[in-house]
C-alpha cells in the first residue's frame, strides 16, 4: 500500500536508538524528509545513513526536558527541513525498574516525569506553528500499555506514560479544528538496547515466556498513524500487547 507520504518532513525524537531509530528508518523508507533529535550524540550516526532525494536526514543532539534547549533544537531542524507535516515523539526513559514506591528517589522520579512527559509538551509545543501550516499534519506519540497496566517497581514509568496518553488526547481534541491529527501507540514488551537492560537480558528475548515485538512493528503502526490513509483516526491509542490485556483473570 502506498502510505501517501513522499515528500513529507516529519520531525522525530529519541530517534538515536530504539523505537525512534526504527521510525526514523521506516520513514525514510516512504520518501520522508527527516530531522531527528536524541540527548544520545549517537542519533548523527542515524541521521546520516538515511538519506532521502540525495539529502541526508538533519539531526541535534539535546535534552528535550530542558525548555531552552527544547525550543532552539525544534526550530533548528524545521528550519533545515523547510517546512514540517509529521512529529513522531519518541523519547523516553524507563526509569527505576524494581524498586517500590518507598524506596524510588524523588530525582529519579521527576527525571522520568520530566524526558516522557514534559519533553513531549515541549517538543509538541514548540512544533505547534509549523504543523498548523502544514497540509495534513500529524503528530504520533510513543506512550506504552504501561498507560493502562501496571507492573510492580515501575510507579514513576507507568504514571508518566498514562500522563503521556491524556496528553495526546488533550491535544488531538485541542487542536483538531486545525486538522492537526494526535494519536499514541501503546506497545507492550519491545526487544530494544533499553527494554533488554531493563529487564537484564542482555542476549535478547528468546525463550522469555511471554511474547515481545521488534521496534521495526511499532515503527510500522507509526507509518500508518503518520499516513493520510489514517485520517479518520484521530485522539486513538493502538495497544499492540497481542491481546494480552483482554484476559480476565477469572479462573474459568
Amino acid at each position: 500500500m502506498d502510505m501517501r507520504l513522499t515528500g513529507r518532513r516529519a520531525l522525530v525524537t529519541g530517534a538515536a536508538g530504539g523505537i525512534g531509530a526504527a521510525t526514523a528508518r521506516a520513514l525514510a523508507a516512504e520518501g520522508v524528509r527527516l530531522g531527528l533529535l536524541d540527548a544520545a550524540p549517537a542519533v548523527a550516526v542515524v541521521a546520516a545513513g538515511l538519506v532521502v532525494d540525495g539529502v541526508p536526514a538533519a539531526s541535534a543532539c539535546a535534552d528535550l526536558a530542558d525548555p531552552d534547549s527544547a525550543a532552539a533544537v525544534v526550530d533548528a531542524l524545521i528550519a533545515a527541513l523547510g517546512a514540517l507535516d509529521l512529529l513522531v515523539l519518541c523519547a523516553g526513559v524507563s526509569g527505576p525498574v524494581g524498586t517500590p514506591i518507598e524506596e524510588t528517589a524523588l530525582a529519579d522520579w521527576e527525571r522520568v516525569l520530566a524526558v516522557n512527559v514534559t519533553g513531549a509538551f515541549l517538543a509538541l509545543r514548540q512544533a505547534l506553528p509549523a504543523l498548523r501550516e502544514a497540509d495534513a499534519p500529524a503528530v504520533v506519540v510513543v506512550a506504552s500499555d504501561s498507560a493502562f497496566v501496571a507492573a510492580p517497581g515501575m510507579a514513576p514509568y507507568g504514571a508518566s506514560k498514562a500522563a503521556l496518553l491524556q496528553f495526546a488526547r488533550a491535544a488531538a481534541v485541542e487542536l483538531a479544528p486545525a486538522g492537526v491529527r494526535v494519536n499514541a501507540v501503546c506497545p507492550s514488551v519491545v526487544d530494544t538496547p533499553m527494554s533488554r537492560g531493563d529487564l537484564g537480558l542482555p542476549g535478547g528475548f528468546d525463550g522469555a515466556g511471554y511474547p515481545v515485538q521488534t521496534a521495526a512493528e511499532v515503527a510500522d503502526q507509526i507509518v500508518f498513524l503518520c499516513s493520510p490513509r489514517s485520517r479518520p483516526v484521530n485522539a486513538t491509542a493502538i495497544v499492540s500487547d497481542f491481546g494480552v490485556s483482554a484476559g480476565s483473570g477469572f479462573p474459568a
